[in-house]
C-alpha cells in the first residue's frame, strides 16, 4: 500500500477511535450480550413457512407429513429464538436464569402459533372479500405487502406481550423496510384486517383497532406530538379505531383520547385530533372543482358542489 494511503488510514482510524470514546453508547464491544439480526430475520422466515406451509420454503409439502415438516422448523426455530431471546433478556437487565426464561417464553410463543395462524387467515379473507382486485387467496398470501407486514406483526405481537424485548421491533422494522407500512408490535389489532396496498402506513404503539377495519395506503396512526420524549412512555398516545372503520388514503389520526367510532368512513387526505361519532362520513371539503361542457365547451361548476351535497356527514 502506498505509504502516503496507509498514513492517511491510520489518521482516520485515530480519528474515529477518538469518536468511539466520545460517543460510546452506540457502539458494542467487550460484551457477549448482542442480538445477531440476521438469526432474527431467518427465524421470521421459517416462521412464515410454519404459518403458510407450502406457500414459502420447501416447495412440496405433503398432508401426510406436515406434522414432521412442521417439527423440524420447530425446533430449529425453538433453538435459535431462544438463543436470541436469551441475549435479548440480559440486554434488558435480566442477570439471572435470562437462558431458562427465554426458552419458556419461546416454547408459549411457538405455542400461539395456531391462533396466530386463525387470525391470519382472517386477514388474508379480508384482503380477499375486500380488494376485486385479488384473483385468489394464493396470490394475496404470496405477493400482497400488507399481508406479510400483519404476518410479521401478528408474530411479533405474541413476543410483545410476552415481554421479550427487542426482537418483536426488529421483526416489524424487517417488514417495514421490506414494505414499507410501519406496525409497531404493541399496537392491539382484532379481526378480520385488511391494508390495501400499504405503502407510507404507521401504526404506532398503543394504537387499537378493531374488527374489519380497513386503511389504504398513506395513513398514519400516531401520536399528538413527541416532544416529551420518555416521558409520555407508558401512556395512551395513539388513536383507538373501533369495529368496520374505513380510513382512505392519507388520512393522518392523531391522539390516545381520539376514537373513530364503529362504522366511520374518513376520508383522503383527512387531518384529525378529536374524536369521530359511529357511522358517519369524514372528507376534506374540496375547492370548487370545474368541468368542461362537452357540447358547448362551457365551464361549469360541479352539480353537486354547486348544490351543496358533499355526500358526507362531517366537511373539515
Amino acid at each position: 500500500m502506498d505509504n502516503t494511503i496507509a498514513g492517511n488510514i491510520k489518521l482516520m482510524a485515530m480519528s474515529l477511535t477518538k469518536s468511539y470514546r466520545e460517543y460510546g453508547d452506540i457502539i458494542k464491544a467487550d460484551s457477549d450480550i448482542f442480538l445477531n439480526r440476521s438469526h432474527i430475520i431467518e427465524d421470521l422466515g421459517r416462521l412464515q413457512i410454519l404459518v403458510f406451509p407450502g406457500f414459502f420454503g420447501k416447495k412440496h409439502v405433503s398432508r401426510e407429513t406436515l406434522e414432521y415438516y412442521a417439527g423440524n422448523i420447530l425446533e430449529e426455530v425453538q433453538y435459535s429464538l431462544s438463543e436470541q431471546a436469551a441475549r435479548a433478556l440480559e440486554h434488558a437487565g435480566v442477570k439471572c436464569g435470562a437462558g431458562t426464561l427465554a426458552e419458556e417464553r419461546t416454547f408459549q410463543f411457538l405455542s400461539a402459533l395456531p391462533e396466530v395462524r386463525a387470525y391470519l387467515a382472517q386477514d388474508v379473507q379480508a384482503a380477499f372479500d375486500g380488494d376485486p382486485a385479488a384473483s385468489g387467496l394464493d396470490e394475496i398470501i404470496t405477493s400482497y405487502p400488507g399481508i406479510y407486514a400483519i404476518m410479521a406483526y401478528r408474530l411479533a405481537h405474541v413476543l410483545y406481550t410476552l415481554g421479550v424485548p427487542l426482537i418483536p421491533r426488529i421483526m416489524t422494522e424487517h417488514a417495514h423496510s421490506v414494505t414499507g407500512i410501519d406496525i409497531h408490535p404493541g399496537a392491539s389489532i382484532g379481526h378480520y384486517f385488511f391494508i390495501d396496498h400499504g405503502t407510507g402506513i404507521v401504526i404506532g404503539e398503543t394504537t387499537v383497532i378493531g374488527d374489519h377495519v380497513k386503511i389504504y395506503q398513506g395513513v398514519t396512526l400516531g401520536g399528538h406530538s413527541t416532544r416529551g420524549g420518555q416521558s409520555l412512555r407508558g401512556t395512551k398516545r395513539h388513536p383507538t379505531i373501533e369495529d368496520r372503520v374505513t380510513i382512505y388514503s392519507g388520512a393522518s389520526i392523531f391522539g390516545g383520547t381520539t376514537v373513530i367510532g364503529e362504522g366511520a368512513v374518513i376520508g383522503s387526505s383527512t387531518f384529525i385530533t378529536k374524536s369521530v361519532a359511529p357511522h358517519s362520513r369524514v372528507i376534506v371539503k374540496n375547492e370548487e372543482r370545474l368541468q368542461t361542457d362537452a357540447d358547448s365547451g362551457a365551464v361549469a361548476p360541479d352539480a353537486a358542489a354547486e348544490n351543496g351535497d358533499t355526500g358526507w356527514d362531517w366537511v373539515i
